[in-house]
């Protein structure tokens, strides 16, 4: 068996920290209630840490930093961990400030003693003031000597220093987030119903009968949809059984409705159109632009300067034009963290452009950024939360109304749940509407941990306070889905599905009746919707139907007899 020091020398040499300059910390698995708090503006002076520091505080108080050279002569802040449990969620914080150059990436990294390393979190940090780092992590299994660095992914910066304040590592037990989870759920996905039952003189009523049904659930949740489910009514039945939205899955990108020039098709969306409008399903609009050049039209892409923006403008004004009012949200210019297609050829105000002419066009519908890999990792340096924030802020300081968060959320290895929350939390921020736009679990992994993993994600989305909508993007076609199904193709449930219509039940308010009590009142505690209550007394009886909306207070309902 590898002794406790050998393990901490291995490490360390792996990743050459000297060892008489860290720390070692000791982790427990209690800790108080999550702290939502985050900041986005780089600020003269570091916040307190968040749990007074966690497992990082020592027994005086203060939390040690510890510090490395790297082969480039920079500082590089380390802590040294003991005894990290996969059973564990972390949650870590600090302030960061660099010298040596006015911004670059920072990342924080987790190495356990398998040899592996994990991004926890990243921050775009600035020279002469503090930004704010959040994240967090998940082990497969336990390790008994971790260190947690920071370093410089700026490739071009090289012999800075990072300096670190309000460091801190809070661990919570699996039963812990749960709880956090539900307590969410509890005060911002459910409310309190009071109804109060008299005759028409105003007396009460004692010992009514009452019956409560939910008619509509408010938090959207709704899956891709392909053309396959026009004329396919299993399909439809199926997803009419399960989903209250939908998004298109390519049947209104460019490519689809103009493959050639001015030869215009939207009979796909056209017939997908009137499948949702009959069963009163809301439908986000995907996509307008796609800044990746492999899946834009290939006449587009031959076009540069006056031509391009031209077929810009007609696009816009002929796909606005046509569904304009019928779709709740449009993802503008999808992924242009990661691509720059347009942005190359028609300078950086393209999408700019892009986002005003939509919006005048539509002006009712939510005008959406739509990324992905910033709430599935903190690895891809393109699409952090802070270059998320900051592309967000370019756009509506140039004066663009942009309204709505779109997070993709394709996972492809297993969820962290920690950094998922963290990055959440710093989007919050900004007030702004949040969506979990096109969610799936990576084929690489089989159909039961699929549905583990899809789980915890679904949790994680629903129980988020600031979360509006989750979609998932799941469409079924003869060979399949893009990543994950739900369904075989004679519609029976994969494990997936099993999920999906477990968590369904459970996030809505099942029926429920009894009697006033002597005060005249029957209470409920239902899920935000639409509802009808029946009332009968004696030779009398009433109905009555109601809208149950977000608010901190008891919904109070007056029926009379």
């Amino acid at each position: 068996m590898v002794s406790f020091s050998l393990a901490l020398s291995l490490i360390l040499c792996l990743i050459g920290i000297d060892t008489t300059s860290c720390c070692i910390f000791r982790c427990t698995a209690e800790g108080p209630w999550y702290d939502f708090s985050a900041y986005t503006e780089c600020k003269p002076d570091p916040e307190p840490p968040l749990y007074n520091g966690g497992i990082l505080q020592s027994e005086n108080g203060e939390i040690p930093m510890a510090y490395d050279t790297t082969e480039t002569g920079a500082h590089r802040p380390a802590f040294v961990l003991g005894n990290l449990t996969e059973t564990t969620r972390y949650s870590f914080s600090c302030w960061v400030q660099i010298q040596g150059t006015d911004s670059a990436l920072i990342r924080a990294v987790l190495a356990t003693d398998d040899s592996k390393f994990r991004c926890v979190g990243t921050t775009t940090a600035q020279n002469g003031c503090w930004s704010f780092l959040k994240g967090g992590f998940i082990l497969d299994a336990s390790s008994k000597t971790s260190v947690l660095f920071l370093q410089n992914t700026t490739n071009e910066v090289d012999g800075i220093e990072i300096l670190v304040a309000s460091a801190s590592l809070q661990p919570f037990s699996v039963e812990q987030w749960e709880m956090h989870q539900q307590d969410n759920i509890r005060t911002k996905r459910k409310r309190m119903v009071v109804i109060h039952v008299s005759d028409t003189q105003g007396n009460r009523v004692i010992g009514a009968s009452v019956s409560v049904q939910q008619l509509a659930k408010d938090f959207p949740f709704g899956s891709a949809i392909a053309s396959t489910i026009v004329g396919n009514l299993p399909y439809q039945a199926w997803f009419l059984e399960r989903f209250n939205a939908a998004v298109f899955e390519n049947e209104l990108k460019w490519y689809t409705t103009e493959p050639q020039p001015g030869k215009l098709n939207y009979t796909l969306a056209d017939e997908m159109l009137e499948f949702i409008r009959a069963n009163k399903v809301v439908a986000r609009g995907h996509n307008i632009f796609w800044e990746n050049p492999s899946v834009t039209p290939s006449w587009v892409r031959n076009l540069t300067g006056d031509d391009l923006r031209s077929a810009a403008k007609s696009r816009i004004q002929s796909l606005m034009s046509r569904y304009k009012g019928e779709f709740v949200h449009w993802d503008v210019n999808n992924e242009m963290l990661h691509f720059d297609f347009y942005e190359q050829r028609l300078g950086p105000n393209a999408s700019l452009e892009f986002f005003g002419t939509a919006q005048q066009a539509d002006p009712l519908a939510t005008m959406f950024m739509n990324e992905f890999n910033v709430l599935e990792t903190c690895d891809d340096v393109n699409s952090t939360v802070d270059s998320y924030i900051s592309r967000l802020r370019e756009l509506k300081e140039a004066g663009a109304v942009l309204q709505g968060i779109g997070l993709e959320g394709h996972f492809f290895t297993k969820p962290n749940l920690p950094l998922m929350r963290a990055v959440l939390d710093k989007l919050a921020t900004l007030d702004l509407p949040i969506w979990l736009t096109e969610v799936d679990i990576n084929h690489i992994f089989d159909h039961q941990t699929q549905a583990i993993y899809l789980e915890e994600v679904l949790r994680e989305g629903f129980s988020y306070p600031f979360v509006n909508g989750i979609m998932l993007w799941t469409a079924l076609h003869p060979y399949g889905c893009y990543e994950m199904c739900l369904t075989d193709e004679d519609f029976h449930n994969l494990p997936s599905g099993d999920v999906v219509d477990r968590l369904l039940q459970e996030w809505e308010t099942k029926e429920t009746a009894g009697v006033t009590d002597d005060h005249g009142l029957y209470t409920f505690s239902g899920f935000l919707g639409e509802y009808k209550v029946s009332v009968s007394y004696a030779n009398k009886s009433t109905e009555t139907t109601f809208s149950l909306g977000r608010g901190d207070e008891t919904k109070h309902l007056n029926v009379q007899l």
